[in-house]
């Protein structure tokens, strides 16, 4: 059986928009499973003792804009800091990637050009009719997803996604789960690879000891 990671984030987040692609790279030369899970930022931080964006001291604020100009270098990315549609509510877009996969689909193709439309071409993720046309250009049926995704399967499991992701330590976007050792942030994406790479058992508090 193939190994799996538990894939926490939600399309709000510029760290899973900027960590994506070579995520996805390092999974499938693994040859391991990704299971999609969108979450609501604003309940994790809630419930795990994070702060919004907004509430959080000028400095880390200031501190998040250099380290996005960093990491927009670092990753080749032409990107805009502020794009004109965020923050936007997100619910609708996080649900609609499980309404990909409830649907038996790959949520990738989607995801690469849902964060590229945010992020890159300041498109509104919030308006249902922009993820209809992203999913349409990824080949997908959007009238029978936003039928889903607008539905109590898909609050159903996007509450779910939160009681697990809480659950499991995990307090950010996004957050890799390997064998339920997190590796939160796409700037520890490095640490999974070796971690794949060396087959080694999980780390936990308790090894710590």
């Amino acid at each position: 059986m193939p190994r799996t990671i538990d894939y926490y984030f939600s399309l709000m987040s510029p760290w899973a928009y900027i960590g994506h692609t070579p995520f996805m790279e390092i999974a499938r030369r693994h040859g391991v499973e990704v299971n999609y899970k969108p979450v609501f930022l604003g309940r994790v931080f809630a419930e795990t003792g994070g702060l919004p964006l907004a509430q959080r001291h000028p400095a880390r604020q200031r501190y998040r804009l250099v380290e996005l100009q960093r990491w927009r270098e670092k990753r080749g990315l032409t990107f805009n800091i502020k794009p004109k549609f965020w923050p936007f509510e997100v619910n609708l877009a996080d649900r609609f990637v499980i309404a990909v996969t409830v649907a038996g689909k790959d949520a990738d193709p989607f995801l690469r050009r849902a964060f590229k439309a945010l992020w890159e071409e300041e498109r509104d993720l919030g308006n249902p009719l922009v993820l209809a046309e992203l999913a349409e250009a990824a080949g997908l049926d959007s009238a029978s997803l936003m039928d889903v995704a607008t539905g109590s399967t898909t609050e159903a499991i996007y509450a779910l996604n939160l009681e697990n992701a809480v659950a499991g330590d995990v307090f950010g976007s996004p957050a890799y789960v390997l064998d339920g050792e997190v590796f939160w942030g796409q700037d520890r994406l490095d640490l999974l690879d070796d971690a794949l790479t060396s087959g080694r058992p999980a780390y936990t508090p308790e090894t710590a000891a």
